[in-house]
């Protein structure tokens, strides 16, 4: 598989933001400056050195790492007033950053994991490569191996880990990147609109307007972002539903899930699971992988499977 072929974005998502992506990408990716926050730990290559050194000095780097593995499905339902009725209790799966090269044993975990599920729709939000830079091919294979058990439509975003580059190949596994764009699905002639942004953690390329521009007015309508840090904008532009990552939940937090570090420019109320802001609901996933080093503390790994319902409907999803 080949990931250079970006001529074809040029016309379709524009020349400024292509040019934008690239120049961003090109260099070595900074630790301080950049993006919403100052800090950017990951794009540091000591980091790693020094957390996996101290981490086995301690003797808790191998508890880390099966914590790391002990993926989760979790199971989270929305209500509406507003939902179109055709899509009444609909179930969307949820995936976000997915690091697929970081562990292979744990992504192929994961895989298998989703193999047994049911759901109308996936949706991914970002970050499918361990690094922030350098060669894309090595995440290949296994997004191949993952597109090939995902059964439903599939929709993503690009991350502050991930290359414009990508996108050729994996829409060529059947994967619908939006980059500042939407699509639209039917049933029963009533619609139900999916935009997405590109990332706006770091590369600072999301344009919301943009992302926006097709949606039918009044269509329901659900917002991917690879981070919360939009949050605000998401809900004035009148999304009733955003779905994004990013923050890992922490990945490593004290006793009762409490991240040390939230790496997200937001209130910690929105760093995990279920949340609403203004009159829009959201839901931001602790992720599949991890970021950095292989390990996780009070704070597992999770696939996550949404159901939207209206709210004169309410029933247990389980």
């Amino acid at each position: 598989m080949d990931g250079s072929n970006i001529k074809p974005l040029e016309e379709r998502i524009g020349r400024m933001h292509l040019k934008l992506r690239l120049g961003i990408e090109g260099p070595p990716q900074r630790v301080f400056g950049g993006g919403l926050n100052f800090l950017h730990l990951e794009n540091s290559p000591y980091v790693y050195q020094l957390l996996k050194l101290g981490l086995k000095i301690s003797g808790l780097y191998g508890r880390g790492n099966r914590n790391a593995r002990d993926l989760k499905v979790v199971r989270n339902q929305f209500y509406f007033d507003n939902l179109p009725s055709s899509f009444d209790g609909v179930t969307l799966l949820h995936l976000s950053d997915l690091h697929l090269d970081m562990d292979p044993q744990a992504s192929e975990q994961m895989i298998e994991a989703i193999a047994d599920l049911d759901y109308d729709v996936c949706v991914l939000t970002g970050d499918y490569r361990a690094s922030t830079s350098g060669p894309i091919d090595q995440l290949f294979p296994m997004m191949e191996r993952l597109a090939g058990v995902l059964t439903a439509p599939v929709y993503a975003v690009l991350g502050n880990h991930d290359s414009i580059r990508m996108v050729s190949v994996m829409e060529s596994l059947g994967i619908r990147m939006l980059l500042n764009e939407s699509v639209c699905l039917q049933r029963n002639e009533q619609q139900l609109s999916i935009a997405g942004i590109d990332d706006a953690h770091y590369y600072r390329v999301d344009n919301l307007e943009k992302a926006a521009e097709d949606i039918p007015k009044g269509s329901f309508s659900i917002l991917l972002s690879h981070t919360p840090e939009i949050y605000r904008q998401a809900t004035h532009a009148g999304f009733r539903v955003m779905f994004c990552g990013h923050t890992h939940g922490g990945q490593i937090c004290l006793p009762g899930g409490v991240p040390i570090i939230l790496e997200a420019h937001c209130p910690r109320t929105l760093g995990r699971g279920s949340w609403s802001y203004g009159g829009m609901q959201g839901y931001t996933s602790r992720g599949v992988g991890t970021s950095i080093l292989p390990v996780r503390f009070n704070c597992p790994p999770e696939i996550t499977l949404h159901r939207l319902s209206l709210i004169e409907t309410k029933s247990e999803f389980s």
